[in-house]
């Protein structure tokens, strides 16, 4: 032990010989301080000397003063602290403190410590060590999750390192929400340190299966299909022949309400195409198609299905998708346009393709964050106060299946978000008025989704567990669903500009 001290005490000092320093003398230690102590790098051959003492008073048998009335000091001034323990087992006649709890590993000793050791074989204290409580070991979670950021940003990989092994162990004091973010973020940062990127993100089967427990779990995607179909329906009254071209087919869930509302449309139903853009799973599709066609069928709906295969949506063009003479076009996308982002040109390309289909509408919706900055420690933060939101709306959900499900499935997204750079980063969220701002840019407008929307989309929230949480807001036009004051899903719609 007083090996290890030396080593400390030498370490810790700053040296008067010409090599040069990473930070001034006068400084707080950088490890200490971001896990919220303030320890400067010249009080380090004195904090260890402390430490040294301390180590030698423990090793006495009476340890009663430990076990007197505990009063609170300042846990971050770690040499105070230590002082404190010194004059507790050492009195002066001034003494008037006692054992006080600091953050961290101090209040889990290990095994070998001559601290729990003497505990041990002592009479129980009653009223000893205080624990700081789950509150404050979430502030430092959070300290340590943004300063192990800051310091993959600035490519200090031994600090991120000793961060990353302290948040797993933060982690653990919380309950919730919280602990399972975190784990998360952990998992993502520690990949990121060690260059062990995730080799499964574009595995479409299994984001298809995570998806639909998300789908049952909270209303983002029900709310996403339910306002874009509404703005579909609308942009279809009085047409008789109709062409959905959909980027997001997944499992099918959005079109089957489609169907029932034209089949019930006074006048009755037109003509109805669905077209639908996959990159792969084209058994599923085909299944997908078969389910459709029987309830077209059941309900009276003239319809035809046609699925196309592409690695990417920028590898259409408007060929593919067929458009036909006097139809009338739809093109859908739900959360399909932010991966283009991580190809330069990619969007524009899309873009283009859609305006030759002349569509009646567009529509789109993707997450209302902004996870596409260029500088790393920004865009972490921003995912950690996003998605910790949203993890805190799925604990209102009554299955255990569907919400570990999709934690997963959120899970899979903050792994993208933080650990993958390059072609590789797909999960390229962009806020609503930067999509406003790229659509007006490509040659389209926006159509205001109109009150009745709002009102049915406030109706489907009464379904879910914790709905009082959930909140609906219109901006521009476009409609936002969120969790209490933060919005989380956009739908916007557009049509060529005039």
């Amino acid at each position: 032990m007083k090996r290890e001290f030396e080593n400390f005490s030498s370490s810790g000092s700053c040296s008067s010989s010409t090599t040069p320093q990473m930070w001034p003398c006068d400084a707080d230690d950088e490890l200490f301080a971001v896990l919220g102590y303030n320890v400067k790098s010249s009080d380090m051959a004195e904090l260890a000397q402390k430490i040294q003492h301390l180590e030698q008073l423990m090793e006495q048998d009476d340890l009663s003063p430990l076990a007197s009335h505990t009063t609170h000091y300042n846990p971050s001034d770690l040499s105070s602290w230590l002082q404190s323990m010194i004059s507790a087992l050492n009195p002066t006649p001034d003494f008037d403190s006692d054992l006080t709890a600091i953050p961290g590993k101090a209040v889990c000793p290990s095994p070998q410590s001559p601290l729990l050791k003497k505990l041990k074989l002592s009479t129980p204290v009653t009223e000893s060590i205080v624990m700081i409580d789950s509150q404050e070991n979430g502030i430092r979670l959070v300290h340590s999750l943004m300063a192990c950021a800051e310091a993959v940003q600035r490519e200090n990989f031994k600090l991120a390192e000793a961060l990353v092994k302290n948040i797993g162990f933060l982690a653990v004091s919380q309950a919730g929400a919280m602990r399972k973010v975190a784990t998360y973020f952990a998992e993502a940062l520690a990949r990121r340190i060690y260059r062990l990127y995730p080799t499964n993100h574009h595995d479409s089967a299994l984001t298809d299966f995570l998806e639909m427990h998300f789908y049952e779990t909270c209303p983002y995607l029900k709310f996403a299909h339910f306002t874009a179909n509404q703005a579909i329906l609308e942009s279809f009254a009085g047409r008789d022949r109709v062409h959905v071209i959909d980027f997001s087919m997944k499992l099918g869930m959005q079109w089957p309400p489609l169907l029932q509302a034209l089949a019930l449309r006074p006048g009755g139903p037109p003509r109805f195409r669905l077209t639908a853009v996959t990159a792969d799973n084209t058994d599923q599709l085909q299944e997908v198609g078969r389910k459709l066609t029987h309830l077209a069928e059941t309900i009276n709906v003239e319809f035809e299905y046609k699925g196309v295969a592409a690695n990417s949506l920028s590898d259409l063009n408007a060929a593919m998708l067929d458009r036909r003479e006097g139809e009338t076009v739809a093109v859908n996308s739900i959360l399909e346009l932010h991966p283009l982002l991580a190809r330069e040109g990619a969007i524009e390309k899309v873009l283009r393709v859609i305006r030759e289909l002349k569509p009646a509408i567009l529509t789109v919706v993707e997450q209302e964050a902004n996870h596409n900055g260029s500088v790393f420690s920004d865009r972490f933060t921003e995912a950690l106060h996003y998605y910790s939101t949203l993890f805190d709306s799925l604990e209102s959900c009554t299955s255990d299946e569907d919400k570990v499900m999709s934690e997963m499935y959120l899970g899979r997204q903050i792994c993208n978000v933080v650990a993958c750079e390059g072609a590789e980063r797909l999960e390229r969220h962009e806020t609503l008025s930067h999509w406003q701002r790229r659509l007006g840019e490509g040659g389209f407008e926006a159509v205001h989704l109109g009150s009745n929307a709002h009102k049915q989309a406030s109706m489907l929230l009464a379904l879910f567990a914790g709905g009082d949480g959930y909140r609906i807001d219109e901006k521009h036009g476009c409609l936002m669903l969120g969790w209490h004051t933060r919005p989380l899903f956009a739908t916007s719609a557009w049509r060529l500009a005039s």
